[in-house]
């Protein structure tokens, strides 16, 4: 059977893998538009400020593995333009030689993740403008770097706008954020983002909210950035105000898109066209606790996702569980955490909710090193369900936004995480976990 992935990343390459794994006979083709197969973009801000070495270390497999120890025959700058569903056929041209192909299929996935939203503003084709997705993306800013850059201004205060303003801070430049929105961080509610902006005043990241940004200007060069109320003298640009999928091909064929382009797909990653298959970022995410699909890009899910098309594709009957929006962001000193629904989001789906927020150290308060964890709960007030979680602070948020995650996932109540069995030691942790310590907070509440 001939398997053809369009695709050659972390949801693209995760099936292939179980495609070779679990079925016989398989010839495998995979179609990669760029030059790179699977690699880590989360690592890329990383690069940037030399804190990761280079970009050879992002990559899991070169394309050289992939064809000689798992036979899959893995092309290079192959961009599909349609697909015919009716012969089972994907065409598309060779982007270095302008040649035409065609590949023939009996199983079909679509794979081919998302791009970063480049507004039509006058001036985003200056030098030393700059988006941040990919390997080649993050060469070209490395290149800017090599000239005189003081001054840089990140236009969105999102996943890539705050780890990035880090690293370009780590660097010493002058970083300024400007964000359309009222805060920082808009997955978190407002009561939360208040400790993201009080990092980046402490550290010096200049925070420009509520103005929108009208157009770049400059020469050949970027020399300043202009919103609706001001102009900023800058080096250097870079726009991260999210994601689209990569679908715009599809247009005019059977396969169902949503109203933002991402990809219709089952619990098996089947689009409704028989023997097609999606995944990743170019494809709906169903979510647990909104019971329905989504649409949160994140590379854990690609991967997830990529993994179950494969052993569909291969013949294995399997599920994908869904996601509950789980994330976490280093920023400065902080980690911000946040899984399940924000407050915006639970008044957005009429949930009857409420919110418990509390302040307490991360571990025994008597143990050198303490640290502040800022956590808000959210949860359902007719029958206690948890509804989400957000937490920030320096140390031991990852641990707390996972055992949250997990509650989530198997549907446990706030009142249960106190009978949660959690591991104690004075350098970890108190008798009673953070997280249980604001779920009791509730129980004397609610007594």
């Amino acid at each position: 059977m001939k398997y053809v992935i369009i695709g050659g990343d972390a949801a693209g390459m995760s099936a292939a893998m179980q495609i070779v794994r679990n079925a016989e006979d398989a010839e495998i083709v995979t179609l990669e538009k760029g030059g790179i197969y699977s690699y880590g973009q989360c690592g890329l801000p990383y690069v940037i400020s030399g804190t990761v070495s280079s970009t050879d270390e992002v990559i899991a497999r070169s394309v050289e593995t992939f064809r000689q120890k798992y036979g899959i025959d893995a092309h290079l700058y192959c961009e599909v333009k349609s697909i015919d569903s009716g012969e089972k056929k994907v065409y598309g041209v060779h982007t270095k030689t302008g040649e035409a192909f065609c590949q023939s299929y009996d199983k079909l996935l679509i794979a081919t993740g998302a791009s970063p939203n480049l507004p039509e503003w006058e001036g985003v084709e200056l030098e030393h403008v700059h988006v941040l997705k990919t390997i080649p993306d993050t060469h070209r800013i490395l290149d800017s770097l090599k000239e005189e850059i003081n001054d840089v201004t990140i236009v969105g205060g999102g996943y890539i706008g705050l780890e990035m303003a880090e690293n370009f801070h780590k660097l010493g430049k002058h970083v300024r954020i400007i964000q359309r929105g009222k805060q920082l961080a808009s997955i978190f509610d407002e009561d939360m983002a208040v400790h993201i902006h009080k990092e980046a005043q402490d550290k010096g990241i200049e925070v420009i909210l509520e103005e929108d940004v009208k157009r770049i200007v400059g020469e050949t060069t970027v020399e300043a950035i202009v919103t609706d109320k001001r102009r900023y003298e800058t080096d250097l640009v870079l726009i991260s105000i999210g994601v689209h999928p990569n679908t715009t091909f599809l247009k005019g064929t059977d396969i169902r898109l949503r109203k933002n382009g991402a990809i219709e797909v089952n619990r098996y990653m089947e689009t409704n066209v028989k023997d097609i298959y999606a995944a990743g970022d170019c494809a709906v995410q169903y979510h647990r606790i909104k019971k329905q699909d989504d649409y949160i890009p994140l590379g854990t899910t690609a991967n997830k996702q990529g993994r179950i098309a494969g052993l569909n594709m291969a013949g294995n009957g399997v599920a994908f569980g869904g996601i509950v929006g789980s994330s976490i962001i280093k920023f400065m000193d902080l980690t911000l955490g946040k899984t399940g629904l924000s407050e915006k989001e639970a008044s957005v789906l009429q949930f009857p909710f409420q919110t418990i927020s509390l302040e307490v150290k991360n571990h025994a308060d008597y143990y050198p090193g303490a640290s502040p964890l800022s956590i808000k709960l959210i949860y359902r007030k007719d029958n206690d369900l948890l509804l989400g979680g957000q937490i920030i602070g320096k140390n031991g948020v990852d641990k707390r936004i996972d055992v949250l995650a997990t509650a989530l996932f198997n549907k446990m109540s706030i009142t249960e995480l106190t009978d949660l069995d959690l591991s104690y030691a004075p350098p970890y942790n108190s008798p009673w976990d953070p997280i249980q310590q604001v779920a009791r907070r509730h129980s004397r509440n609610s007594m």
